[in-house]
């Protein structure tokens, strides 16, 4: 009797993986910041605090993600999801058992190594995706974000107003969920005669960075992409602090505003993406996706209550196409053998931004922590993202006026 013929790589398969690894991220986005606060006496050091923990993972994986990304063209999406998952679920339950700041720096140095999925995560979708489909199945990949971030984020902060530990044992318990499902189930995306041979010069985050500029078509968007990453994450590491400073939100209430932004994602990229794709271009969708971004950093920024968060995050809606079309754009330019590598050196100018996004956010947080709930200068963080996106959607729009796309192939 034959063995079963294995598994075609789908993409349900890689859907379903980023979800659960999305919901086990967000159940700790709520509580991080104040684990850490456990170790501080007050709103600075708590701040500076974060920035340090939050920058070591950045760090860690701005050198981590090009490398992994070079091995999943070597051996295989598959085993360095493997790897990702297995580092999540090690860096989780060691942050539930920390005793000190020390050990948050040091796992969290570890975790940023160890993980690339959700680089390697597109590269598994351009593995099984005719090119003029990409934009559209990085939107779903997208919605799977955004669904892992109505889940996660709300469980976290209800764990979390029980015991700021408690979501972290349960999301190092998903990842080895996770883990099992990789190795039992996720099929391999990346056919043997695809793969290319692993060299360390292509490896590291500088010879990845030059070799996503020199990608036809895309020239100019690597600082689009660092710019509009920058404010993404700047968003991400203050959003915590700056809605306990000035609205005085604990877990609970971070969780539920995060609940908004992930059901708002999912429509965005899983619903509105495709008609949207039907009668506009990437580029266009890219460039109004980055201006309606710039509009929400203004609104969080100039909200004086805290259900205003939640409306600026509604208005923010067609914000989320920019990230898809972008993806899309550069990975078409890129050929099928280099598809880990370049969604790499992606998540390493991300990666990059991230380390440069506490350093800047939670510095600028602490500069204005000292100020009333109700000043408006607390929203500082906010408008600095607001004017990093409106650059970054002028620097597109210019490129776009004078280049024509990358011509895509049907499969």
């Amino acid at each position: 009797m034959s063995p079963p013929a294995p598994r075609a790589a789908a993409m349900s398969f890689i859907m379903v993986a980023v979800l659960i690894d999305m919901i086990s991220i967000g159940l700790m986005v709520p509580v991080l910041p104040h684990i850490v606060g456990t170790f501080t006496r007050s709103n600075d050091e708590q701040a500076l605090a974060f920035l340090v923990v939050a920058a070591a993972f950045a760090l860690a994986n701005f050198f981590g993600s090009p490398v992994l990304g070079a091995l999943s063209d070597r051996f295989g999406r598959r085993p360095v999801l493997l790897i990702g998952f297995a580092g999540l679920a090690i860096g989780f339950f060691v942050t539930a058992l920390a005793t000190a700041l020390w050990m948050l720096v040091a796992v969290r140095l570890f975790s940023g190594a160890m993980q690339a999925n959700i680089s390697i995560a597109n590269a598994y979708v351009a593995d099984i995706t005719p090119p003029e489909q990409r934009a559209r199945r990085f939107g779903l990949l997208g919605a799977m974000f955004g669904i892992g971030f109505i889940l996660g984020p709300v469980v976290g902060g209800l764990l979390g107003d029980v015991d700021v530990r408690l979501p972290f044992f349960v999301a190092g318990a998903l990842a080895l969920v996770n883990w099992c499902y990789g190795f039992f189930v996720l099929p391999e995306s990346l056919p043997a005669d695809r793969r290319r041979p692993f060299e360390w010069r292509r490896a590291n985050p500088v010879a990845a960075l030059q070799g996503l500029k020199a990608l036809e078509g895309v020239g100019p968007l690597v600082w689009v992409i660092a710019l509009t990453s920058l404010a993404q994450f700047m968003l991400h590491m203050t959003w915590v602090l700056y809605t306990k400073f000035k609205f005085g939100w604990g877990p609970g209430d971070v969780g539920w505003s995060l609940f908004a932004v992930g059901v708002v994602s999912a429509v965005s990229q899983g619903l509105l993406l495709k008609p949207l794709l039907q009668r506009f271009t990437p580029q266009r969708l890219a460039v109004v996706g980055m201006v309606v971004g710039a509009f929400t950093f203004l609104g969080f920024g100039l909200a004086t209550q805290g259900w205003m968060m939640y409306a600026v995050i509604v208005f923010g809606l067609l914000g989320g196409t920019a990230s898809a079309a972008l993806q899309s754009i550069v990975s078409n330019a890129a050929d099928g053998t280099r598809q880990g590598q370049t969604m790499g050196a992606v998540s390493s100018v991300s990666s990059l931004m991230s380390v440069l996004a506490p350093v800047v956010g939670l510095e600028i947080l602490r500069w204005v922590s000292h100020r009333p709930p109700g000043d408006w200068l607390i929203g500082l963080p906010f408008f600095v993202c607001a004017a990093l996106q409106g650059v970054a959607a002028l620097i597109a729009w210019r490129f776009f006026r004078h280049h024509t796309a990358v011509a895509v192939k049907p499969a």
